[in-house]
């Protein structure tokens, strides 16, 4: 692993690791083995690839070098890195979570967390009052997410992290949205970082991985117990191809950002849109905050249709982006949120905070700007 602080870029590229130990490949081999051979019956670095694997080591220390964490975890999916860093929590625990978050994160703290005896208050974590408000005697932990998605309430990280601290509490962010390269989220004073690495990280919509890590040496030993005795680990393949994604992070992610910021500000002005949720635009009331603690506005918006009626043609007539539930590729996704990213939500919840029939959300891909904002205007103009 390295031991120099390097420039994020540089960490990108060449992760902790960047050729193979034993043969000098430019590339981390695929290590696709279950189990290893234990000389004279004694197991040497590795002994089950549950417990560790040269691939997953790879990933591992470069979302701990990338968020400044002592040591990271790769599992199965975003919704496996969730929950494995909630494994923190115990039978008796109070959570405190954002009312607007991912719906698949609001499955998992309505219907799994209460079955393990958590419980879970959601409150407008952009506003500190309401997190003071909601803090019990049995309170021991915050969940998080800024920009939230798909609203982008913005969340100030060091009051937050400050109250916790004060409370004694855990922080968790899912830091997806910005990715490590945009928001360092411990050196913000978060506890444990999150990340759907199916999006940004990977980058190519082809495979499903979730990432955590931590700079508390106590909370990565308890997280590595999870994840060894739980066993939902990221397969060596999945880790060749995260790996990979992960070098190009830089350069998507700029490229993205440059196109979501003009058609944030086109869609701003379209007489078809009533709302734009975007970081970058001037009047977005949480630019400043958010630009205090972030380096840049993402490649991720939202926006809100005066007519929702206009929502299927939408979505019959573009033919660039792809139209699925994700974010975070080389092409532009365009998602239907009532219907897909939050349909884990009931109906009058999503309708009192905000989330109706005519919000989308694009995740910005690198194609042609001009492409995509004409397909993008004909797809609104249609009836």
């Amino acid at each position: 692993m390295m031991t120099k602080k390097y420039a994020d870029a540089t960490i990108l590229v060449h992760q902790g690791r960047d050729r193979d130990p034993a043969t000098g490949a430019s590339a981390i081999p695929i290590y696709q083995a279950s189990t290893y051979h234990h000389t004279d019956g004694v197991p040497g670095e590795y002994d089950y690839s549950r417990c560790g694997n040269p691939s997953r080591d790879q990933v591992e220390e470069a979302i701990a070098l990338l968020e400044g964490g002592v040591r990271g975890f790769a599992c199965a999916s975003g919704m496996a890195a969730i929950g494995s860093a909630l494994s923190l929590l115990k039978a008796g625990d109070h959570l405190i979570a954002p009312e607007d978050l991912y719906g698949g994160s609001y499955r998992y703290l309505t219907q799994i967390l209460p079955t393990q005896g958590i419980e879970v208050t959601f409150v407008n974590t952009a506003e500190l009052a309401q997190i003071k408000a909601a803090l019990r005697s049995n309170t021991r932990g915050i969940f998080l997410e800024t920009p939230s998605n798909p609203l982008f309430n913005i969340t100030d990280l060091r009051a937050v992290a400050a109250l916790a601290r004060e409370h004694k509490l855990l922080t968790f962010l899912d830091n997806t949205f910005m990715t490590p390269l945009l928001q360092h989220t411990l050196d913000l004073g978060i506890d444990v970082a999150i990340h759907s690495a199916t999006k940004f990280l990977g980058g190519h919509s082809d495979l499903l991985a979730g990432l955590v890590t931590t700079a508390d040496e106590g909370l990565a030993r308890q997280l590595k117990t999870f994840q060894n005795s739980f066993g939902a680990v990221l397969g060596p393949f999945d880790c060749f191809l995260l790996a990979r994604g992960i070098k190009t992070l830089k350069l998507r992610l700029e490229a993205g950002q440059r196109n979501a910021g003009l058609l944030a500000e086109r869609l701003a002005e379209h007489p078809a849109v009533s709302r734009v949720y975007y970081p970058g635009l001037a009047d977005f009331p949480g630019r400043e905050r958010h630009l205090s603690q972030a380096c840049g506005a993402g490649a991720v918006l939202s926006f809100e249709l005066r007519d929702a009626t206009r929502v299927k043609p939408l979505l019959a007539r573009v033919q660039l982006p792809i139209i699925a539930p994700s974010l975070g590729g080389v092409e532009t996704i365009l998602t239907h949120c009532w219907s897909m990213s939050h349909a884990a939500m009931p109906a009058d919840l999503k309708t009192r905070l905000g989330i109706g029939p005519g919000l989308l959300r694009i995740s910005a891909g690198i194609e042609d700007v001009e492409d995509l904002w004409e397909d993008l205007a004909a797809g609104l103009a249609a009836d």
